[in-house]
């Protein structure tokens, strides 16, 4: 064989090796499937006596905190961690079967912890006691469910007055009964004209005065429900469905709401669901799942897929680009503002060995520092510090500090056994950290 015709070959089957490999990586972002593997218990059966729903002194109701930015109320946090942290709990049965895999956090009001899970035919939504993690109840109804990524929900719980509201990926939104788990209504977007997106169902429902507000898609786009009879109140706009939580925004001393949904970031009017601007901001697959982020009248928002970010300054008439950039790239970390910085992860979602984490000037877009010291992943905020989760499952306390990266602290493994990426942002309430993987849910002492 001609050393020419050798030369042709390899070339052509190294080509079809990375066409393979490129290919393969292309199947799993969007049809992977994560496996549950390792530990898995039985659910057990709820404990006893139900105690009485309590109120903490730092609670962490919803999506993000009650403020809806990624900060925790909580004060006088350990921030020694040479000794790691003293782990209170585990619970390690919240997937079961194979296709089960659930991505939605926690959320907390006093002795109540409520988060969702699945098994191959049924979703389910546990309440564990704060203190010791026992089981308290557990609502369950069956739902069939798109498998790419796991059949779980991806939307995080929202308490409110007694009642807990969850939103599946097949659609069903549901209101439970915060004491005892009753199941006051359930709901699935897609009889009111909703469409699924590809990835499913996934903005976490927002409780906003007496209205339940979550994405549909379709000839649904957003869907506003009587959050106590379950009833529609407003169905607006058409379009593709994105998978970031609606959050209430202060315009003119008047409550708006943003929506990132599949085509843009838009302003909507929360009495009857009219929009009143849209910022077009088109990612591949329609994938808008950052939560934007609010100081006073500006908001940045960012995406993945080459999308990166910008800043706004807003009215309810209109908006003013201040800049966009590809500093901050984030798929879906949703970044923190900190005294007029934003910090934040940046680039693809399970890539941690070439993961960023940014500061970023919020009104000029500056990029202050980089560093890959602590791969990619999730944050939150908590008594002046960020605790930052990577997708190994190691986890980091980092100071805020425009001038340079200041790691505090690090746990490596504070999530053991970690073989898909790790998700699912950290929780701080009461003085507690909470991490979800999976089937796992671990709870340290910050105390």
């Amino acid at each position: 064989m001609k050393k020419s015709v050798k030369i042709t070959l390899i070339i052509a089957a190294s080509l079809l090796i990375v066409a393979f490999f490129v290919g393969y990586q292309v199947y799993k972002t969007i049809q992977g499937n994560e496996k549950i593997i390792g530990k898995l218990d039985g659910i057990p059966n709820p404990s006893g006596t139900i105690p009485p729903v309590t109120i903490g002194e730092s609670d962490w109701p919803n999506w993000r905190g009650i403020k809806f930015d990624g900060k925790s109320t909580t004060k006088n946090i350990n921030k020694d961690w040479s000794k790691g942290l003293k782990k209170l709990w585990q619970v390690d049965y919240l997937c079961q079967g194979t296709l089960s895999a659930t991505w939605s956090s926690p959320v907390i009001q006093g002795n109540r912890l409520i988060i969702t899970g699945r098994d191959d035919k049924n979703d389910f939504v546990f309440c564990l006691n704060t203190n010791d993690g026992a089981l308290i109840w557990k609502g369950t109804y069956a739902t069939e469910a798109e498998t790419s990524h796991g059949q779980g929900a991806r939307a995080t719980p929202f308490i409110d007055h007694g009642r807990v509201y969850t939103f599946g990926r097949n659609g069903d939104l549901a209101c439970w009964n915060l004491e005892d788990g009753k199941l006051f209504w359930k709901q699935n977007v897609k009889e009111q004209g909703g469409k699924e997106p590809d990835w499913g169902f996934s903005s976490t429902p927002l409780v906003f005065e007496n209205k339940v507000i979550v994405q549909g898609g379709g000839t649904a786009l957003i869907l506003a429900f009587d959050k106590i009879t379950g009833n529609v109140i407003w169905k607006s706009m058409a379009g593709e469905a994105g998978y970031a939580a609606a959050i209430p925004i202060s315009v003119e001393n008047e409550l708006e709401l943003l929506i990132y949904h599949g085509k843009g970031l838009s302003l909507v009017n929360p009495g009857d669901g009219k929009e009143l601007w849209r910022v077009p901001w088109e990612t591949d697959y329609s994938v808008n799942a950052t939560t934007p982020v609010i100081e006073k009248d500006i908001v940045f928002h960012t995406a993945g897929y080459g999308m990166g970010g910008q800043t706004l300054k807003i009215s309810k008439k209109e908006y003013k680009k201040l800049w966009k950039s590809d500093a901050v790239a984030a798929q879906h970390s949703d970044p923190i503002v900190i005294n007029g910085f934003i910090y934040s992860y940046s680039g693809e979602s399970s890539n941690n060995k070439n993961g960023l984490f940014k500061c970023i000037e919020l009104t000029t877009g500056k990029e202050m520092w980089s560093t890959n010291q602590i791969g990619q992943g999730t944050l939150t905020y908590a008594d002046g510090y960020l605790i930052c989760l990577d997708i190994k499952g190691n986890l980091y306390l980092v100071e805020p500090n425009p001038s340079s990266f200041r790691k505090i602290g690090e746990i490596k493994n504070a999530i053991e056994g970690v073989k898909n990426p790790a998700w699912t942002l950290p929780v701080v309430a009461n003085g507690q950290l909470y991490l979800r993987y999976l089937q796992h849910i671990i709870c340290y002492s910050l105390k």
